[in-house]
């Protein structure tokens, strides 16, 4: 099977660059998506989400240090390297503190952007691996979750879970203090156990709280959001509701 190649979204309102850099970058092996602005940037990411972006900062409409700055409050994992016309020290210095990743002046070399590009990505891999490698174990409250044994403790006993319970609890320990959706948990859960109760992430929440929480008409670790769906509060955190 083929390794998945990397996916650049390139977002200029120049077509020039948008054609120049779209032939370079899949002639060195990354699958590659233009947009010419904001609007179809955005179409582009209901799609799919790129692994990385390469922002032009001056656009008519919503310019590049907003798009950074709004994608990032949406992705913050999403890198993004900005290119400007504008070379001052004060336009990189912005386009850091917004979040993006690198930055490179115009007129540049495609190879001192592939560079970059490679650059951001092998930090990208080894953050995540970093990350991966501090979650193999995790504690909240009494317990303790290993998630390559796939196994749940609370001191020295074990809590017995069934596989879809702990795919379930694996997904908050992965997205703590973020309110996920009950559609989103859904679609996690997809390939896993399925029994008559998977119709309702509702019950199956309920089940993995009767096995972790003191009183789970009154949660304090997988805490209910109005509207929104569940948050996982791993310091315990009294909840208000059920």
């Amino acid at each position: 099977m083929d390794e998945r190649k990397p996916m650049i979204y390139v977002v200029d309102d120049d077509p020039g660059i948008r054609e120049l850099l779209s032939e370079y970058l899949a002639g060195q092996g990354f699958d590659v998506a233009c947009a010419e602005g904001a609007v179809a940037l955005d179409a582009l990411l209901e799609k799919s989400r790129p692994d990385l972006l390469v922002l032009d900062l001056m656009m008519p409409g919503e310019d590049g240090l907003s798009i950074a700055r709004r994608l990032k409050g949406q992705a913050a994992t999403l890198p993004v390297i900005m290119l400007s016309a504008k070379g001052e020290d004060i336009d990189r210095i912005i386009g850091l503190e917004v979040g993006a990743d690198d930055y490179l002046p115009k007129p540049f070399n495609p190879r001192e952007l592939l560079a970059r590009i490679r650059a951001v990505l092998r930090r990208g891999a080894a953050a995540a691996g970093e990350a991966a490698e501090a979650l193999k174990t995790a504690e909240f409250g009494p317990f303790r979750i290993n998630l390559d044994a796939r196994l749940l403790s609370r001191g020295e006993q074990e809590v017995e879970l069934t596989s879809g319970e702990f795919s379930l609890l694996e997904i908050f320990v992965t997205h703590p203090n973020r309110a996920l959706s009950r559609d989103w948990l859904m679609d996690q859960l997809r390939g896993f156990e399925r029994d008559p109760f998977d119709r309702s992430i509702d019950v199956r929440v309920n089940r993995l709280r009767k096995k972790i929480e003191e009183d789970p008409s009154n949660p304090r670790y997988i805490k209910t959001v109005w509207g929104q769906g569940y948050l996982f509060a791993p310091q315990g955190k009294a909840s208000s509701g059920p």
